[in-house]
């Protein structure tokens, strides 16, 4: 038997209290690619100077936030190097990331397989 630690009372999860528990999984390949879309446009960095593609597939397993983290870390890189921020500094930085997925993999494992048999799950 697997014991889940949830941290909430059992109260809050009955129904009433929300209308449902949703899970919200690591973003798939389109989702990464629009999460980098979407911090390089805050930024004011034109998309097209860059190699999505590439970039949504070198951070397989990074959530959202990774993603952000790895866009603000190499914006950093590029003003220390006095250049334009490219793809080879978003890169870089992916690779210097290790991403939850993977230093905490055991327990998103467990999340996931707890939220696959209880929770609606979002993708």
């Amino acid at each position: 038997m697997v014991h889940y630690d949830l941290k909430l009372p059992l109260q809050l999860l009955r129904k009433g209290r929300f209308d449902e528990i949703f899970f919200v999984d690591l973003p798939d390949t389109q989702e990464r690619q629009t999460i980098f879309q979407i911090h390089l446009s805050l930024r004011k960095q034109n998309q097209q100077f860059f190699d999505l593609e590439l970039l949504t597939a070198e951070s397989e397993g990074f959530s959202g936030a990774e993603i952000e983290q790895v866009v603000i870390a190499a914006l950093y890189r590029a003003l220390y190097l006095k250049q334009p921020l490219d793809t080879k500094l978003l890169l870089a930085e992916i690779r210097q990331t290790i991403p939850l997925s993977v230093s905490r993999r055991e327990d998103i494992e467990r999340l996931q397989q707890l939220a696959r048999d209880r929770f609606i799950t979002v993708h």
